[in-house]
């Protein structure tokens, strides 16, 4: 800052607000750059870096320690002098902070991401007006469409006691011994194996050692090799089995989309799982004080799932239709953003359902090989969801956040404290709580809505052994789990 411009006063009172605060008085030109981007090029009157200029000198000339002189009776030039970058840097950020917040406020712009500014290259100029330049990225602006009184299709099931009784065998083989088989594999059958993928003679990635239970479909990130218990027929420990497996045309590698992968399988070991008897010392492993309120609670879960099928089935009939008229477009680089975002979230419901592993790392796998267009759609409906909550004014409540991490903690046989220590480092409690108020949404179109009934399709048995690894790049899950044996 100059002599000149430490000398300029700014006159009491002037251009200041009703209330005593003082309103700076900026101009914004503001240009569409894109879908849901906005250039911003914002113009700062001299008289509001004058303000900002004298009030800083003032606040520091009451602060600063100079040799010589009390506290508070530093001389102003010796001030502007001697904390000449300080005053600099702390003029700029209150400048662009209070003038980013009026833009906003005047113009109704309601950023989805902090705006692009190179705040070090920035330098308020000694004369003159300042001006500063960003580009941001936007909700989209849209009509609601309607949504109260749909017609729905709901489907409905009985859990009944052989369903207990299947999925009280999968979850006690969480608690299971595992013992070697002596002969071929078998179906279900846990095989430690490693695995290398090779392309035109290369070597893509190697898996040195990973444990999958023997199901018809073997599903990686990025890739998914159907036949796969027909490949691993009759397998028995120290064989190889190879195949050639086709990479998604969605895979994060772009070079590698479409293109097939041979994969060598060498079988180290083949095992199964003997299932525990129900005891005393189970029991309380599991935290159940009988075997009678064991089954409860899986009923209780199975009943959770067929809700979650439930709301899965309405839900993507309420989306499909408050989206029909969402033609507006989105930003490249915001989709790309929100794609673990979007999968964060349907991992979330898969847990509070009570779905296993594997069940939510394979939804994961299919959902990374399909990412950027799923992901394109489920932002559409995160804006359309959002405004009819902000309409609804719903809000999500502590006790519900608690309440679904206390079923997820349940399911994982974990302690509630502990999941959510683990979504609060993660960052998965924000997508928890965005994910609850999207289902009062939807909820709020539910009790509108027109229901006819119609038969659930009966669960399937796992058709799928999902592994949190990629046929073109190392190691990443999502869900944490390295291995794919556990049910």
């Amino acid at each position: 800052m100059s002599d000149e411009l430490a000398t300029t006063d700014t006159t009491e009172g002037e251009a200041v607000s009703a209330d005593g605060e003082y309103k700076m008085s900026v101009t914004a030109q503001i240009d569409e750059v894109g879908p849901c981007k906005k250039h911003v090029t914002v113009t700062v009157p001299r008289a509001d870096i004058d303000h900002f200029y004298s009030e800083s000198v003032s606040e520091l000339g009451g602060q600063a320690t100079v040799p010589g002189f009390r506290v508070g009776h530093v001389p102003r030039k010796l001030v502007e002098k001697r904390f000449r970058q300080e005053l600099s840097d702390q003029v700029k950020q209150r400048i662009l902070m209070e003038s980013l917040e009026l833009v906003a406020e005047d113009n109704d712009l309601d950023p989805i991401n902090e705006p692009t500014i190179d705040v070090e290259t920035l330098q308020i100029p000694e004369e003159g007006e300042f001006k500063f330049e960003f580009e941001v990225e936007v909700r989209p602006d849209f009509k609601l469409p309607e949504y109260k009184g749909l017609k729905l299709e709901r489907p409905v099931r009985t859990i009944e006691d052989q369903d207990v009784d299947q999925y009280l065998n999968r979850f006690l083989g969480q608690y299971g011994e595992m013992e070697e088989r002596k002969g071929a594999a078998e179906k279900e059958d846990l095989l430690e194996l490693s695995i290398k993928f090779e392309h035109d003679g290369k070597t893509l990635s190697e898996i040195n050692e990973i444990v999958v239970p023997l199901r018809p479909v073997f599903r990686l990130q990025d890739a998914e090799l159907k036949d796969f218990d027909k490949l691993m027929d009759g397998v028995k420990a120290g064989e190889t089995r190879e195949a050639e497996i086709e990479i998604s045309e969605e895979a994060e590698q772009i070079e590698m989309r479409g293109e097939k992968a041979h994969a060598i399988f060498t079988i180290k070991s083949v095992k199964f799982i003997q299932i525990p008897e129900i005891n005393e010392e189970l029991l309380e492993k599991v935290g159940a004080k009988s075997e009678e309120e064991l089954r409860e609670e899986v009923k209780n879960i199975l009943e959770r799932q067929v809700t979650y099928e439930q709301r899965q089935s309405t839900r993507s009939q309420v989306l499909g239709k408050i989206t029909e008229s969402a033609d507006w477009d989105l930003p490249e680089s915001l989709v790309s953003k929100q794609v673990e975002n979007a999968l964060r979230r349907e991992i979330l419901e898969m847990q509070q359902a009570g779905f296993s592993r594997q069940d939510i790392q394979a939804r994961e796998n299919e959902i990374r090989q399909q990412a950027i267009s799923s992901t394109r759609q489920a932002l559409k409906e995160h804006f359309v969801l959002d405004k009819i909550a902000s309409t609804e004014e719903l809000e999500v409540q502590p006790n519900e956040v608690d309440m679904e991490i206390y079923y997820m903690a349940m399911q994982q046989g974990e302690s509630p404290r502990r999941v959510r220590a683990r979504l609060v480092k993660s960052g998965m409690i924000e997508n928890l709580e965005a994910q609850l108020r999207e289902r009062k949404a939807v909820d709020v179109i539910l009790d509108k809505a027109e229901y006819k009934e119609v038969d659930m399709d009966p669960p399937q048995e796992n058709q799928i052994s999902a592994i949190a690894r990629s046929v073109c790049s190392t190691f990443s899950a999502t869900t944490g789990e390295e291995e794919a044996g556990e049910a």
